[in-house]
């Protein structure tokens, strides 16, 4: 991606073009109020650093400010230039993730889900949970309609939610009553304990039940009798309106098991994923008759109005199509919450321009970024792959090193057959992570999701052997419970950023380093605390002043590391 460098002519702009968040803002011409106004700040509050050098969310020495002029390599903060709210960072709820966990003695599973969802740990506060089964399903093809033509749902049930795991048909199984249900009521139960409690669940389904779809299946796979055109089919025009029935139900079904939804989207990924796994392919116009016809109505007329839906749900790149056509319509938009992306289409890019463009053009509206992971994790190379022996990683599993330097690719490294296998270069997990959450903040995200919370030492279960990392790795054998450096990053940027807090501006300055070496973004509680979150993805330490109004502070970022510092207005 691109950062721009900015001149110093920009620094003598005046206070009084200070710009809120409107539909005029303009990334082009950033405003920086570097002279005007003095915030009598005398020292940074904290300063987190997790990096290659070990660091873990260590708390660094403050430093203090001063009203010179700064030079160099300015991170240039602008508090008053308020910009999206921000609904939370978080990771998801899987059938493989509560699997993995139901591995582990009682007391070993409480240690895990406290370090995810309390505020002692990562206090995670923005989730996401599958409607039915997905990739990461333990046997996979799992729905809560099971009975042929049931339009009535007489039959819906959540129980496989809840059902378990056999300790006679899954050897290692501590806690057979352990599922994705009580998953998420165990989180819900640390939260309750403390001050900060907000857990905002988005629901998603792959899939509705086969009967509902032209296929009459879960997934059909690519084949050469297909031409290697697998699909997961679409609603039977017929049963459009008994799946809008379907996700109403899941809502039901899941407030008298006592989880209330925040938001919904109507299926993850409906451009499909060539028949791999279970999916169900919509396009944005059919999803927005969809929304528009039956989903909305129905929700609006129930007890769940107030869930936000959120539209589309897979890579950046599509998004402008899918918001034009559903946003741009005035009878749907009033239906909808947002937008939910994925990442899956550049390991590199943030796609933020695309951001830009639909956040100036439907200002009202919210991008929320439901999913990410390092995918295709050890997975032998297919046909096609230039470069079979770096696209199978290796040596991830109590091994930092392989976290935080280029040793992972993705389903498109180096393959003849994707569109644009240049977006697709061996990165650097903790980069990723950390770049797409500062880069997408900077550009109208209002929250990020990743995948699955924990995953076995494999990066599964997963029945169609789309093996992914996870900020938590167990060994179920041993029962050794890995806590990745992308937890760390997502922790630390989890205890800083909180639901409720606003982005506001960040630019950086770059004085001659590479345009990714440094990234910067901010944010401000209620209280005023800013926190402002950094990534450097160089090898050397960049030293850089933090300008916010009239005074900076003089601060150095270490080598490989993401740094937050906070400092109190």
């Amino acid at each position: 991606m691109e950062v721009k460098t900015l001149s110093a002519a920009f620094i003598a702009l005046s206070s009084t073009m200070m710009l809120s968040c409107t539909p005029e803002y303009d990334r082009e011409k950033p405003l920086i109020q570097a002279n005007s106004k003095n915030f009598g700040l005398s020292s940074t509050s904290e300063i987190l650093l997790t990096s290659e050098a070990g660091d873990k969310m260590s708390v660094m020495a403050n430093h203090t400010f001063i009203s010179e002029a700064a030079s160099g390599t300015q991170i240039v903060i602008q508090p008053d230039v308020v910009k999206q709210t921000i609904s939370g960072i978080g990771t998801s709820f899987t059938e493989s993730s509560a699997f993995v966990l139901a591995h582990l003695p009682v007391e070993k599973r409480h240690e895990v889900m406290n370090k995810l969802y309390a505020d002692t740990g990562a206090n995670f506060s923005l989730t996401r949970t599958p409607i039915g089964s997905t990739d990461f399903s333990i046997e996979g093809k799992l729905g809560y309609a099971e009975v042929e033509g049931d339009s009535a749902l007489k039959h819906f049930t959540i129980a496989p939610d809840s059902d378990g795991f056999s300790k006679a048909k899954y050897a290692g199984i501590q806690d057979e009553s352990f599922d994705v249900l009580p998953m998420i009521h165990e989180a819900m139960a640390i939260k309750a304990k403390q001050d900060d409690g907000t857990l905002n669940i988005i629901a998603s389904a792959w899939t509705a039940p086969p009967w509902m779809k032209d296929i009459d299946t879960w997934f059909i796979k690519g084949t050469k009798e297909n031409n290697w055109e697998g699909t997961g089919g679409k609603l039977k025009p017929e049963y459009v309106s008994t799946y809008a029935d379907y996700l109403v139900k899941y809502l039901e079904h899941y407030k008298e098991a006592g989880v209330d939804i925040w938001g919904l989207t109507p299926v993850n990924e409906p451009h499909g994923n060539s028949g791999n796994w279970e999916s169900m392919h919509f396009t944005a116009e059919t999803q927005n008759t969809f929304i528009k016809d039956f989903l909305g109505p129905k929700l609006k007329e129930s007890a769940f109005a107030d869930t936000r839906v959120l539209i589309y749900d897979q890579n950046r790149d599509h998004l402008e199509h899918w918001t034009d056509v559903i946003l741009g319509d005035p009878d749907t938009a009033p239906y909808v919450y947002g937008s939910a992306v994925h990442w899956y289409s550049s390991t590199v890019d943030v796609y933020e321009d695309v951001m830009d463009r639909v956040h100036n053009t439907f200002p009202d509206f919210a991008i929320i970024h439901t999913e990410g992971t390092i995918d295709d994790l050890g997975k032998p190379a297919p046909n096609g792959i230039l470069d079979p022996v770096k696209f199978q990683e290796s040596g991830w599993f109590n091994n930092d090193e392989f976290w935080w330097n280029e040793n992972a690719t993705d389903w498109a490294y180096t393959a003849t057959w994707a569109p644009n296998p240049e977006n697709h270069p061996i990165y650097t997990p903790v980069h990723r992570y950390a770049r797409d959450i500062i880069v997408s903040l900077n550009h109208w995200m209002a929250g990020w999701v990743d995948w699955n919370a924990v995953l076995d030492s494999n990066g599964g279960p997963n029945h169609a052997g789309n093996f992914c990392g996870a900020p938590i790795m167990i060994d179920v054998e041993s029962g050794d419970v890995y806590y990745t450096p992308i937890y760390d990053v997502l922790a630390q940027f989890s205890k800083t950023i909180r639901p409720g807090d606003k982005a506001v501006q960040a630019d950086t300055l770059l004085d001659g380093l590479d345009s990714d070496a440094l990234h910067a973004s901010a944010s401000i509680n209620s209280d005023n605390l800013l926190s402002v979150q950094l990534l450097n993805t160089t090898k050397q330490p960049i030293a850089y002043d933090l300008v916010i109004g009239a005074q900076h502070s003089a601060i150095t970022i270490p080598a490989n590391a993401v740094q937050t510092v906070r400092v109190q207005l």
